[in-house]
């Protein structure tokens, strides 16, 4: 559930050309991006029965990410549209260190609700995420919270990735992190939500507000684990050759969810995870490089971390 985005990525960008000017790229595509459609796509490639619960708008962008997400088997029973609904844009332009300064536009992920009515369906699952608390306008007023607390009591295992930049966005995330199992913002979200320094403390900030679990994502330093009873580590990131970094946060989210259905111990849920997020990172736009869960498999046993 959450954030489902068109984008329109090129790759390498260089320069704004002046004026009316025009700067030749080596490569266009398009890709559903968002903290909920990378998630959506990337666990179907892998495997996972995937239920797509969102707002898209009465355009043709709308058109196009339904059909996307259709064509990775995703259901989109939970999709709303209406007119005059724009959908979640973005233009990226995807430098060669991967790095991805995108122009975005909101649209319908700030109009979609989830009804009372919706809610069993929505919630019948084995891992329920909310991805992109924090832009869902209609949805932070408290309905994600009464969403996810439905969830919990039919048994799901529950996991919330955010967009943040300040203190100012905590109140409507501090509403879903009682019923919150997996809290997975990247470090940059999580430190500037609680405004500490330290993995540790950032991590204790969140556990004191109701989380099961805190599961730091950093980059290129790969993932910081911290849960209740104290457990604690750090996974390595993959050393690759990273193409563009749009959806690694979201991928990793994905992979979590298909390490928690397979059983696997936490700490290789966690590199499973990372694996899946740098296999993203290696194709151009959310989920590119991203196969299905065998590849994503030997590829976490079979590449070296860094350091």
């Amino acid at each position: 559930m959450g954030f489902y985005t068109y984008d329109c990525l090129g790759w390498p960008f260089t320069e704004v050309p002046p004026g009316g000017g025009t700067v030749f790229i080596d490569e266009l595509t398009l890709a559903v991006s968002g903290a909920g459609g990378t998630a959506a796509i990337a666990a179907a490639k892998m495997g996972l029965a995937t239920l797509a619960v969102a707002g898209v708008g009465d355009d043709l962008m709308g058109d196009w990410v339904l059909q996307r997400l259709q064509h990775f088997g995703v259901d989109t029973w939970g999709v709303q549209r209406e007119p005059g609904w724009k959908t979640s844009s973005s233009i990226v332009t995807t430098r060669a260190d991967g790095s991805r300064p995108a122009l975005h536009m909101k649209g319908a992920t700030s109009n979609f609700f989830v009804t009372e009515e919706m809610i069993p369906r929505a919630t019948d699952t084995k891992v329920f995420h909310a991805g992109g608390v924090g832009l869902m306008d209609a949805m932070d007023k408290g309905q994600t919270a009464v969403v996810m607390k439905a969830a919990k009591a039919n048994g799901a295992t529950t996991t919330v990735d955010v967009f943040a930049g300040s203190p100012k966005d905590l109140p409507a995330i501090a509403q879903v992190l009682p019923y919150t199992d997996y809290f997975m913002p990247s470090i940059e979200e999580a430190q500037a939500l609680c405004g500490r320094s330290d993995h540790g403390d950032t991590a204790k900030f969140f556990l004191d507000m109701g989380v099961k679990a805190c599961v730091l994502t950093l980059g290129g330093d790969g993932a910081y684990y911290h849960d209740r009873d104290g457990v604690t580590f750090h996974v390595p990131a993959y050393d690759i050759a990273v193409k563009c970094t749009c959806g690694c946060g979201d991928a990793f989210d994905a992979g979590f969810a298909v390490a928690l259905v397979k059983g696997f111990d936490m700490e290789t849920a966690v590199r499973f995870a990372q694996a899946t997020s740098a296999l993203n990172a290696t194709g151009l736009g959310s989920q590119a490089g991203v196969k299905d869960f065998a590849h994503t498999l030997a590829f976490m046993k079979g590449t070296k971390t860094k350091g």
